[in-house]
């Protein structure tokens, strides 16, 4: 499970890093918001600790970016005023939880399991990274308003790979959620549907959404 801490207190990333880590998460840190920002939109984190107070960007503007482009992961806002507007001000922004230093670690690691229990719980019927939109109720998918048309088959690739939200799906679950099938066939229908997908989805934008990560299998997060 990957966490990202954006604090720029080089002591108290250092102790979260080394507290969350002792608890099995995989912890990212960045030092300022612009880096934290970049970070997080890449759609690869369950959760997010964001210090309100940042060089570059402030926390209340990364957080209110990551939420107009759609990214749902929760938020935990950290910050020395816990007065209750600041706390309000948080929350209004879309952080899903607020803390005010100094705080217990206890207490943190119960708010964060609280909120990817909450997370996981949540069945969302419309996915969304950058311009791309997907309803899987509907099955309906639009990137940058054009509606895109797409065969079961994409569809229920490209919904894999949303659900994944950044992570990697190697080519052995693709085939398990895609054609569930409990084998892997040996053949080339995996690239051939990724390739389908892309002609649809990335081929006509300037950003590339469905990333191969060699050797590992596919994600779907902004980059090159």
């Amino acid at each position: 499970m990957r966490l990202l801490i954006v604090e720029d207190e080089p002591k108290t990333a250092a102790l979260l890093a080394t507290r969350l880590g002792e608890e099995g998460f995989e912890v990212v840190k960045e030092e300022d918001g612009e880096s934290g920002l970049a970070q997080a939109l890449s759609g690869s984190f369950e959760i997010l600790l964001v210090d309100i107070m940042l060089p570059k960007l402030d926390g209340l503007s990364l957080v209110r970016s990551i939420r107009a482009k759609g990214l749902a992961t929760p938020v935990i806002m950290l910050s020395a005023r816990g007065e209750i507007e600041q706390r309000v001000e948080g929350l209004d922004a879309g952080a899903d939880d607020y803390l005010p230093k100094p705080f217990a670690m206890s207490e943190l690691l119960a708010r964060i399991r609280s909120l990817v229990r909450r997370n996981a719980q949540q069945k969302p019927s419309r996915f969304v990274l950058d311009d791309l939109s997907f309803d899987h109720l509907t099955r309906e998918v639009r990137r940058a308003g054009r509606r895109i048309e797409l065969s079961t088959r994409e569809s229920l690739l490209l919904e894999c790979l949303f659900r994944a939200e950044g992570q990697v799906v190697s080519r052995r679950d693709i085939i398990s959620k895609v054609w569930e099938y409990d084998f892997d066939p040996g053949t080339n229908l995996v690239e051939v549907y990724v390739r389908r997908l892309r002609e649809k989805v990335d081929r006509d934008f300037p950003n590339s959404l469905i990333q191969t990560i060699r050797g590992l299998g596919y994600a779907l997060r902004l980059g090159s």
